[in-house]
């Protein structure tokens, strides 16, 4: 052999051993599960519900999935979960008691059990089952829809084994977490990722900063816990984004940190508490960002306060852009809610807000979030009409009686918008108008006015009350 063919050979060789090397590194660095599941599973529940036919509704609100998702299965599961075999007691449109399958797991020795609202809402008998294969019958101590919440308790049990509470603000994304639950019936099943992100706020829920993963969650997973790589539960698997009715790479869990809370206030009080500041917010969007004197997108834009709410008695307007609470930062609309909620009755936050382009504090004495909000009464057109052509709007007066129902100062209705800057910001026939750029507008006079001085060179804020629901638009020249 030659010296270069000898070369050549020992070249590769180095090179083959270099790759394994690097291969068992990598190996090495993935995490190991396997005791954190042994020390842990036992604490973690398997909730079975039953609703008797009388009491269902047709919306099926306790399955884990409905017959739309089920229709998306291949055809042996749809057999399967609707057959007399199934673990939810056949076809949802059966007659017989319907059976539901979710997760929890137990957070004190003396039998308190957390799982989402949605796996009990309705149902007549729950009973949770551990992985000794123990039965309990469990009692609904109390349920919080908006964090989709529900608190049980298993009496007369021994030897509970509990699980170790972590903290959620703790968390970092990129940090590996795993689940333990049910998904379609099958008990103890392990599913890992990461955090994908945190402070996920869903159109559903305002007051939850979802804990969003990659991990695999399913219709059965629901009220399970999530775990970090301590061993600590820090979330409760509540829900995924899905096209299809099975898991598509998105899932949400409540943060352990808030779930406590709601825990703690349902087993002490019987009921949940929020704070409630009484406001409308939106985001703040590049263009408006530009309109209020903003160098970037930051911040919750309040575009109404109610009536006799903690924000009208400290004094907040409608155009100022909370920047902090409490000092803590509001870098999107959707961190403020539950910031607020969070925050005890009766308590004073402090919140920094930009108001016609100076930062001011205001000291807000935070109420109680009502059960039910009254929507303003949808303004509707009347009074003598009158025709202003800028922008392409025509606007007539907003009649008195209707101002005053809809909690309303005054404003114009817009009758008709042609195409032009008013049209491309979103206005609409059947808006009503209460500001431009920044100008109270009460009438058609000052709907006037305020046009007339609207600058050529830039873009305005114009503050427009639709279906009772008041909003800022961007309108560029």
């Amino acid at each position: 052999m030659t010296p270069g063919k000898l070369w050549g050979m020992l070249f590769m060789v180095a090179a083959l051993v270099s790759v394994f090397w690097s291969q068992s590194l990598a190996a090495r660095e993935l995490p190991d599960f396997t005791e954190l599941v042994e020390e842990n599973s036992s604490a973690v529940v398997n909730i079975s519900t039953t609703t008797e036919p009388e009491s269902q509704s047709s919306s099926f609100h306790g399955l884990p999935f409905d017959e739309r998702q089920l229709e998306q299965l291949p055809p042996f599961l749809q057999e399967f979960f609707r057959g007399p075999q199934s673990p939810f007691g056949g076809s949802p449109h059966s007659q017989q008691p319907r059976r539901s399958m979710g997760s929890g797991f137990i957070v004190s020795a003396d039998g308190y059990v957390l799982t989402n609202n949605h796996v009990v809402e309705g149902a007549d008998e729950v009973t949770v089952r551990l992985s000794d294969r123990r039965e309990f019958q469990a009692t609904i101590v109390g349920t919080d829809p908006r964090s989709d919440m529900a608190v049980l308790r298993i009496d007369d049990a021994e030897d509970l084994p509990v699980v170790s509470i972590g903290q959620s603000r703790d968390l970092k994304v990129g940090e590996w977490v795993f689940a333990i639950g049910s998904p379609f019936g099958f008990d103890y099943t392990v599913t890992a990722g990461i955090v994908s992100a945190l402070g996920r706020n869903l159109p559903s829920e305002n007051y939850v900063p979802f804990i969003q993963t990659d991990v695999a969650i399913n219709p059965g997973n629901s009220g399970g816990p999530l775990f970090n790589m301590d061993g600590e539960v820090i979330g409760i698997n509540s829900q995924i984004y899905t096209r299809s009715g099975g898991f598509m790479g998105v899932s949400f869990a409540i943060p352990i940190d808030d779930a406590m809370n709601v825990f703690r206030q349902i087993r002490d009080e019987g009921s949940v508490a929020r704070g409630w500041l009484g406001v409308l917010i939106q985001e703040v969007n590049r263009d408006l960002a530009e309109t209020f004197g903003l160098k970037r997108p930051r911040g919750a834009l309040v575009a109404e306060v109610m009536a006799d709410s903690p924000a009208a008695e400290a004094g907040l307007k409608s155009g100022d852009i909370v920047l902090e609470y409490n000092g803590d930062e509001v870098e999107m609309s959707s961190d403020l809610p539950p910031m607020v909620g969070r925050t005890p009755i009766g308590e004073t936050a402090t919140l920094t807000v930009l108001r016609e382009g100076r930062e001011v504090d205001v000291d807000v004495t935070i109420g109680e979030l009502p059960d039910e909000r009254a929507s303003a009464e949808e303004p509707a057109s009347g009074g003598q009409d009158s025709g202003a052509g800028a922008l392409g709007l025509v606007v007539e007066s907003l009649p008195p009686e209707v101002a005053r129902s809809a909690g309303l100062e005054g404003g114009v209705v817009v009758t008709e918008v042609d195409r032009g800057a008013a049209y491309a910001a979103g206005i609409r026939p059947r808006d009503v108008i209460t500001e431009i750029n920044r100008q109270p507008v009460r009438s058609v006079k000052d709907f006037r006015e305020a046009v007339a001085d609207l600058p050529e060179d830039r873009a305005v804020s114009v503050r427009i009350v639709r279906q009772g629901r008041a909003s800022y638009l961007v309108m560029k020249p």
